[in-house]
């Protein structure tokens, strides 16, 4: 069975529901199955908010079935790859000193979340984080690199377009995609390396702001980035006083 269980538009609306189990206490290191913890349900996607109930059918006759409703704006971050959504909400959790609370949820069939990840971007702003590579709607141009993390990383492929940021990694769960207003502001230090800074929530970094820093395999031309820092700052509204061509690049 398909993971995506209705995908209806009906009189304008759209309604995504998928097969999911939700883990109490997430382990990535195992499967779903393997977990610990958690139940099976229902994840449903739609025009007003996201939702999470209980498969009664599974389990055995829950006292308690769980369920939720997050209308948009109550969601902090909304972080989705191919099998797996993460809500970030705003809500306290008083066994982890105060921090806010998340609830994951991984499909338990065949098939993927790609089809709502594109609904779900004109849902959600900066909150929004896609682990995973589309296809820029405008190439401009792309560059071999290597994702710095921790004593490690892993290798891929920048991909600048017309209105995103795009990193293909050949790991799991390391792609991203960026739009043009999910990035605070790029850096490089040198025609090898360059850095993204997100929106991205990240506990351990500067400002709880995720950045990812590259290790490039070619060098980048001034030009291009010089280019794409005058793309960024002009989707956030900010008057660039130099004279700028769409084919600057050609």
């Amino acid at each position: 069975m398909s993971g995506l269980l209705l995908a209806p538009a009906l009189f304008g609306q759209h309604n995504f529901q998928y097969e999911a189990w939700h883990a109490h206490s997430r382990l990535d290191s195992l499967p779903p199955h393997l977990r610990k913890a958690g139940v099976f349900g229902t994840l449903t996607i739609n025009d007003t908010g996201i939702s999470f109930e209980q498969n009664r059918g599974k389990q055995k006759k829950p006292k308690h079935p769980e369920a939720w409703r997050w209308a948009y704006p109550d969601i902090q971050q909304l972080k989705i790859s191919a099998r797996s959504v993460s809500v970030l909400t705003y809500k306290d959790n008083k066994w982890k000193l105060g921090a806010d609370r998340q609830y994951d949820f991984d499909l338990v069939s065949a098939g993927s979340f790609e089809d709502v990840c594109r609904f779900l971007r004109g849902r959600l702003d900066q909150r929004f984080v896609a682990v995973m590579a589309d296809s820029p709607s405008r190439m401009l141009w792309e560059i071999p690199a290597k994702h710095l993390v921790g004593f490690g990383g892993d290798e891929g492929v920048l991909q600048v377009g017309a209105g995103e940021i795009v990193y293909k990694s050949a790991k799991e769960g390391r792609s991203r995609t960026w739009r043009y207003e999910d990035i605070d502001n790029i850096a490089s230090t040198g025609p090898f390396e360059f850095t993204i800074m997100t929106f991205e929530r990240a506990r351990l970094d500067y400002g709880s702001r995720k950045q990812y820093n590259f290790q490039l395999k070619q060098r980048l031309d001034e030009k291009r980035y010089d280019d794409l820092w005058l793309r960024l700052n002009r989707s956030k509204g900010l008057t660039v006083l130099n004279a700028y061509r769409d084919d600057s690049l050609k």
